[in-house]
């Protein structure tokens, strides 16, 4: 398992009310890119800002619930990707004994965040669903054109094929860094 930490949250390009998280991964210098709804990424950001709520929002309640009952959150793992979709667990503790309980990564993230807990991903997800931070990909690189690559980003937009829409689309990324490089030289 590495340490990842969540860097940045954009709007997604191909398709309107997708946002894409970026959790960076610094060692191997690793972005892994994941598509989340639009209250997601409220969610994320509001926790990465340590914004101040009149009332507790839905994470924040979870936490003080956990409180209230001696628990507290250890970390999060990521650990797996079936389908598109990243699967996480949140490690609960009350000191003596852990417990593991399921989550969406989006909410496990945004958990962590609010108490300051570890977010660790697999290595085998980070090697499957991450881009190094020069554009290469950790995995073998596509060699299909920017048209090619656009029209599979919208199929798998459609299909809801989220985990490879964030792939195509930080290769897309990479080909125009790239061209605008080759242009300016």
């Amino acid at each position: 398992m590495k340490q990842v930490f969540p860097t940045t949250i954009q709007s997604g390009a191909a398709q309107t009310g997708n946002y894409i998280l970026t959790l960076f991964e610094p060692e191997g210098g690793i972005q892994v890119p994941i598509i989340i709804g639009q209250s997601e990424a409220q969610s994320i950001l509001l926790a990465k800002e340590a914004a101040t709520i009149r009332r507790p929002l839905t994470h924040q309640l979870v936490l003080h619930i956990m409180e209230a009952f001696g628990l507290s959150l250890k970390e999060v793992t990521i650990d797996r990707v079936v389908e598109g979709v990243f699967y996480a667990t949140l490690h609960l503790t009350d000191g003596f004994n852990e417990k593991q309980i399921d989550s969406r990564t989006t909410d496990a993230v945004t958990l962590a965040l609010h108490s300051d807990a570890p977010i660790l991903m697999d290595e085998k997800v980070l090697e499957e669903t991450g881009v190094k931070v020069d554009g290469e990909k950790t995995k073998a690189k596509s060699e299909k054109t920017l048209e090619e690559l656009e029209e599979e980003l919208r199929r798998c937009e459609e299909s809801e094929d989220y985990e490879r829409a964030a792939e195509i689309q930080k290769e897309i990324e990479g080909i125009r860094v790239k061209e605008s490089k080759s242009q300016k030289v």
